[in-house]
């Protein structure tokens, strides 16, 4: 059989697999009304008094993660950027120089890294001499200023094409920002370039076999997969390209390329941060995030890119959001919540790891509290539905003409996603309507829920993914796991490396909590951080400020 006959058939296999599995609900009675999109009002108030001074609030929180990172590695922070830039060690020039030469000599390794799919060495420079100039004057805009950045390709940032990791979108450079991009130009970042992402985020490798973009590789083994669909986000802030990078999640599309790159990831509640500017491809599942080198640096970028947009209409009502416990020095009083089945499902050496790391939070007060989440596959279920129906939506108009320009695993998804019905998408928002009632009631008891990052760890790339994309379902399946049910539902959620297998690869801890409550995660996650301070440097490593 020849391998191009056997890949067909595997194809049809995969196919029929997954209708079948898409269509249990259409035999469930789910009495609820549909909920289209999470929009949650504000349960509880914060007392903004006490977090009125939030630079002060994030300015030692940068500090003392600063201070804790151990002797040995680390991962070049804000913080450390900062403090080369005040002592006049090193200016936001340099660095920019420094980005530059990495990324014209990356293209001469084998295999390539691929993290960044589109910049421009006239921007950059021009971004960095004004900070340059900013920091000489002691006038910097903001605990970004001069720091370097990138945008998932999903995002809008001018000049650079728009493609979602396509070779057919974008046809013209850009020639405005998204409500994000802008955020960072006026906060002083130096945007280094658009990152690579897998082809329209349908996919949690990040695979991408297309000419234009090729697949990005995990800096802590370039053989393994980054993970999807923020891929150059997570590759290039795991190789030391740049301290932070944002991405968008529909389906853990930041919270996993992020745990398999060992490196912190944020996912907003649906709402919080502005979606303006990027492509609306699944648009009720998707929340902005940054992805980082710690929790106070993913803490800092959101107080820059949080907040109302009056051109992206799901966060006009959200609450201020909070600094004002972030920093408390224990976890008294907070209870964690567990369902013990669902967090078992994972690999032997993830479970071992994070079940230590649930200990050493307990450590700082916390208690943990046994919970269930019903209707697991169910909700699993719903939310593939919608994100696939609307991304077919979203590709409608020029659908025939881009088809064969899509990868194997992209037209599997997407075939996929034509056989679903209007009855399907409805019963999957009466789903979410039954599962966010059911996230009501659990978080009247417990402040969180806890879960392993992902089922597995980064998938090794085999020969035949770089031609026509990976389809391995048992591998997308334990990578979404517990995705989903952030996505859905629209809470926040936190992953936060933990620790590696013996192969080297690394583990991660997924944090969620209610609905705006994103302050309550760095919390925990800054104390989580403690667990796992000895980190093991990327086989792909590059010290900017070296």
């Amino acid at each position: 059989m020849s391998p191009s006959l056997f890949m067909h058939i595997q194809q049809n296999a995969l196919f029929f697999y997954r209708i079948n599995k898409f269509t249990i609900l259409r035999y469930l009675d789910i009495a609820e009304d549909p909920t289209f999109v999470p929009v949650v009002a504000e349960e509880g108030k914060c007392d903004h008094s006490k977090s009125s001074n939030v630079s002060e609030i994030l300015h030692k929180m940068i500090d003392k993660s600063s201070h804790s990172a151990s002797p040995a590695f680390h991962f070049k922070g804000i913080q450390d950027y900062l403090n080369c830039y005040q002592s006049g060690e090193v200016t936001p020039l340099q660095v920019a120089k420094n980005i530059l030469a990495v990324l014209e000599d990356s293209e001469r390794l084998s295999p390539q890294l691929r993290a960044i799919s589109q910049w421009d060495r006239e921007e950059i420079i021009k971004m960095a001499e004004s900070s340059t100039a900013r920091y000489r004057g002691k006038t910097p805009l903001s605990l970004l200023d001069g720091i370097p950045v990138c945008l998932k390709e999903e995002i809008k940032v001018a000049p650079y094409y728009h493609r979602s990791g396509t070779a057919y979108l974008g046809a013209k450079p850009e020639t405005e920002d998204a409500t994000v991009t802008r955020k960072l130009r006026e906060a002083g970042a130096i945007i280094i370039g658009a990152s690579n992402m897998h082809e329209l985020g349908i996919g949690t490798t990040g695979c991408n076999p297309n000419r234009y973009h090729g697949t990005a590789r995990n800096p802590y083994n370039p053989q393994h997969f980054t993970g999807g669909s923020s891929s150059g986000s997570a590759a290039a802030v795991a190789s030391g390209l740049c301290p932070l990078a944002l991405g968008t999640d529909g389906g853990g599309s930041v919270r996993i390329p992020a745990s398999f790159c060992g490196i912190v990831g944020l996912k907003g509640t649906f709402g919080r941060i502005s979606a303006y500017g990027s492509h609306p491809l699944s648009y009720s599942t998707v929340s902005l995030g940054p992805l980082c080198t710690s929790v106070a640096d993913a803490a800092v970028a959101y107080s820059i890119i949080a907040g109302p947009d009056p051109l992206y209409p799901y966060g006009l009502c959200q609450p201020k959001p909070c600094f004002s416990e972030i920093l408390t020095p224990d976890l008294k009083g907070l209870k964690l919540g567990i369902d013990w089945t669902f967090f078992k499902a994972c690999d032997d050496e993830i479970l071992a790891i994070c079940q230590k790391a649930v200990k050493f939070l307990e450590g700082f007060g916390a208690s943990v509290i046994d919970v269930s989440l019903p209707e697991v596959e169910e909700m699993q279920v719903a939310h593939v539905i919608c994100i696939l129906s609307e991304m077919r939506d979203f590709l409608q108009p020029d659908f025939n003409n881009h088809f064969e320009q899509m990868n194997l695993e992209t037209r599997l998804n997407l075939a996929i996603a034509s056989q679903l019905t209007a009855m399907d998408y409805i019963k999957a928002n009466r789903q979410r309507t039954r599962t966010m009632a059911v996230l009501r009631e659990t978080f009247a008891n417990v402040n969180c829920l806890i879960t392993p990052g992902t089922a597995c760890c980064a998938p090794r790339i085999e020969s035949s993914d770089l031609l026509t994309g990976c389809s391995d379902v048992r591998t997308t399946l334990q990578t979404m796991r517990y995705m989903q049910l952030a996505n859905l539902t629209g809470i926040p959620a936190l992953v936060v490396p933990v620790g590696y297998t013996v192969s080297g690869l690394p583990i991660s801890l997924q944090i969620m909590a209610k609905w705006w409550d994103e302050a309550l995660l760095f919390r925990i996650g800054l104390k989580l951080e403690q667990f796992h301070k000895t980190k093991a440097k990327p086989v792909l490593y590059y010290d900017i400020l070296g």
